[in-house]
């Protein structure tokens, strides 16, 4: 096992990796505590060779390590690789491209929704993984040979992984399935949250403009804190807490003593007298310049009978492909569709479409009709006469 805590020898391996197709990577890293995660450990494997980088040894520099990322003659395989990519988002500014995320061509082929990386070694590969490492402290030197030996496991086994549902997915022809997935994994927006966009996070009903323009401003303040502070956004204020202050806008520090999401004392706080800034200038907006409430769905109700039987529509084409139903259409894009036939969803984009939307929309407009056989639902061509 090679720990690699020099520049030097990190060149090598990324030398050789880059005289690969693919190189498998995973990261272990710390978040409890801060905003931004704290990168641990990286391992990286070529189909020769499997490596852990140690981006905390003394004086090591990981530029070698961003230049391979960036390398588009080799795919960067990761499993859930979100998180993994917004550390290095962070780190060298740009996403790993080409990318493949072997947990959302798992759901593609079959393999179900949102699989765990543990879930997929036992089906494809055939082993267990030990699990008793876990929950390690990744920041903690040394790590025991135990630790290593399974950090390593997450992108040895993601080898064969990668190779299995490469050739499914060629199989069922499903590549550009794939594609559209990776094309939302591999754009940098995904991954940066502008402080002007963070109310859009926030789990809180408004239904008065002045109240969802109070949510925005405290939503942005709260985030720019979040990231100037290197806190969790809920070590700041939870998401119940902004709610409440977005709708009763306090202007003096006692004023906070009567809201219940509010920690006691908080109103002596510099971040109370910086919310109350905040709420002064929301106050001072004119009301013509004040954003639009969101407006009341009109027509059938999405969980209603044509959202239950877009449902069912949606189940029987995912079980008529194997494939999960996330992949083909979201709770929201049936919502969305039940409200508006031309509904910005990816439900009614490209394959999808084809695969779903078009008849989900003949379902909701009564051209087509669902039937319960003893083979499964099918479709019904509805009479117009």
């Amino acid at each position: 096992m090679q720990v690699i805590t020099s520049t030097q020898a990190l060149e090598a391996f990324c030398k050789d990796a880059a005289g690969y197709d693919f190189v498998t990577v995973d990261t272990e890293f710390l978040r409890e505590t801060t905003y931004w995660p704290k990168l641990c450990l990286i391992q990286a494997a070529t189909p020769e060779r499997a490596v852990i980088i140690d981006p905390l040894g003394n004086g090591i520099d990981l530029a070698p390590f961003a230049d391979l990322l960036a390398d588009h003659h080799v795919t960067k395989v990761f499993h859930a690789a979100r998180q993994d990519i917004e550390i290095f988002v962070k780190l060298f500014g740009a996403v790993p491209q080409p990318l493949f995320d072997t947990q959302v061509a798992a759901s593609v082929c079959g393999h179900g929704d949102s699989i765990s990386y543990d879930n997929l070694v036992r089906s494809i590969v055939g082993e267990q993984i030990d699990k008793s490492s876990r929950f390690t402290d990744w920041s903690h030197r040394p790590l025991s040979d135990k630790q290593l030996t399974y950090a390593l496991a997450d992108v040895t086994h993601l080898r064969n992984i990668y190779v299995q549902l490469r050739e499914e997915i060629a199989k069922a022809r499903r590549q550009s399935w794939v594609a559209d997935e990776m094309a939302i994994l591999e754009n940098v927006g995904t991954y940066v949250v502008e402080p002007e966009d963070a109310w859009k996070r926030v789990k809180a009903r408004v239904t008065k403009p002045r109240d969802l323009a109070a949510l925005q401003a405290l939503a942005a303040w709260r985030e720019q804190r979040a990231q100037q502070n290197d806190q969790p956004r809920g070590r700041i204020l939870k998401d119940d807490a902004l709610a409440e202050l977005a709708t009763q806008r306090p202007t003096k520090s006692d004023a906070f003593e009567k809201l219940r999401a509010v920690p006691r004392g908080f109103g002596r706080s510099g971040a109370a007298a910086e919310i109350i800034e905040v709420i002064q200038k929301v106050e001072a907006i004119d009301k013509s310049a004040l954003p639009k409430a969101p407006e009341r769905p009109r027509g059938a109700s999405p969980k209603g009978a044509i959202g239950d039987l877009l449902r069912v529509w949606l189940r029987a084409v995912a079980d008529a492909n194997g494939v999960a139903t996330r992949i083909i259409a979201s709770s929201d894009d049936i919502d969305a569709i039940v409200l508006d036939d031309n509904a910005d969803v990816p439900a009614l984009k490209g394959w999808r479409r084809k695969l779903f939307g078009d008849k989900a929309l003949a379902i909701k407009h009564g051209r087509l009709a669902l039937a319960a056989t003893s083979k499964g639902v099918v479709e019904v061509p509805v009479d117009a006469n």
